[in-house]
């Protein structure tokens, strides 16, 4: 048995924490070596009080801030109140969020998760059950892209082409068939009359903000339509107003059968994930076939209703087109000066460093010396993604220390 004794919150070092944290916790993660203490909009503060913009927003997870004042209300109310009933019962936060979620999707049925992993698998079992049950299909499949990330649960990375996040976890789960992302010729020679489903980030997150060509979505919600094949959109990463719109889909004018959201439909507080989608479809699940103990919680209702309502304003879509500009502007101006490559929209971007400048990792220690947190990907792309509350002039400053730490 473990005799150390963890550190008392508020006294300790940072590195005193790091050294807690490492002992004791499992280390399937590899975090830049900053303790956060206190979050507020676009700032956090670590434990020895220096404060950091923070450019990646749990991503995504803390697209209106941190301690936006109207989501910590809703929260604070229901805890004086009442925060698990279980399914087993209704509570009295539930019809208000399934309501005004389904109405902000165009959509008939919201089933409320709590993670984004679930949100994928759930609409995993749904599409597999419809395919079953509507059109007859004994093996169905589901067609997903290379370079895809929809979470790390057993089935998900049965269909990711990351090394890291397979080796070792095998068996895989069969029934998935993989095609490169963008290529809508592709997706469709990929369709068989098993195909259930095809399921796609509306934008690649982790593997760099990849941005699909403009007319992908619009064939392959032709080619999936005439098939009758379901049209599952990942947006837990590029939703809920990230790129400008309220779903990063909408950009090509597409409408997907079912929704995937989460991370900022927590609003940074609690853990919420829904799937979305029409009664036709959804409708497959009935009782007993699927569900959570946690899943639409009174706690997670009243937080993810408020997120709702904030979305409903369009005010953070407009912050993210507008100040989305003015950050890619910057970006591309550094193309050729430490920068490869740019790609993203509105607040999200994915910013290949060159190699001569060094990884993706050493820009952002070095970012993180100038007080900016963001977080590398595949070794030379670095991801910036700053709440949506964030100002111009913090933007503007973002890119003059991004521009220093590219200078060494």
């Amino acid at each position: 048995m473990s005799t150390v004794t963890a550190p008392t919150t508020g006294t300790a070092s940072a590195a005193e924490q790091i050294a807690a944290i490492e002992a004791h916790a499992a280390h399937n993660y590899h975090p830049l070596e900053v303790v956060i203490a206190r979050g507020e909009g676009a700032w956090v503060t670590d434990v020895d009080g220096r404060r950091y913009l923070d450019c990646l927003a749990a991503y995504s997870a803390v697209n209106f801030g941190h301690g936006h004042p109207a989501l910590l209300a809703a929260a604070h109310e229901q805890l004086d109140r009442l925060t698990l009933t279980s399914r087993a019962f209704h509570h009295d936060r539930m019809a208000e969020f399934v309501t005004e979620l389904a109405a902000l999707a165009g959509k008939d049925v919201v089933v409320p998760m709590n993670t984004g992993a679930e949100a994928v698998e759930t609409a995993i079992k749904v599409a597999r059950k419809h395919a079953s049950q509507v059109r007859g299909i004994a093996v169905p499949e589901i067609v997903v892209a290379s370079g895809n990330f929809h979470g790390r649960t057993t089935t998900i990375v049965s269909f990711s082409d990351d090394a890291l996040a397979r080796e070792g976890y095998g068996p895989f789960t069969p029934g998935f068939v993989t095609v490169p992302y963008g290529d809508a010729d592709a997706l469709a020679a990929a369709l068989t009359e098993n195909t259930a489903a095809v399921l796609l980030e509306s934008i690649q997150g982790e593997a760099g903000v990849v941005v699909p060509p403009p007319d992908y979505f619009a064939r392959v919600r032709a080619v999936t339509a005439e098939r009758g094949v379901l049209l599952i959109a990942d947006e837990i990463q590029s939703g809920l107003a990230r790129t400008g719109e309220t779903f990063a889909i909408s950009h090509d004018g597409v409408e997907p059968d079912m929704y995937l959201l989460g991370k900022a439909l927590g609003g940074g507080i609690v853990p919420v994930s829904a799937v979305v989608g029409d009664a036709d479809v959804l409708g497959v699940l009935t009782p007993g076939t699927h569900g959570s103990t946690f899943g639409g919680n009174p706690l997670a209702a009243a937080v993810a209703t408020a997120v709702v309502r904030l979305l409903r304003t369009g005010e953070y879509q407009e912050r993210s087109r507008v100040l989305g500009e003015q950050l890619h502007t910057g970006l591309h101006a550094l193309v050729g000066h430490g920068v490869s490559a740019v790609r993203g929209r509105g607040l999200w971007a994915g910013v290949d460093i060159d190699p001569a400048v060094g990884t993706a990792r050493d820009v952002a220690l070095r970012l993180m010396a100038r007080g900016v947190l963001a977080k590398d990907t595949h070794t030379r792309t670095l991801r910036l993604a700053p709440p949506l509350v964030v100002s111009a002039d913090e933007v503007k400053w973002l890119l003059e220390q991004l521009r220093e730490a590219l200078e060494g």
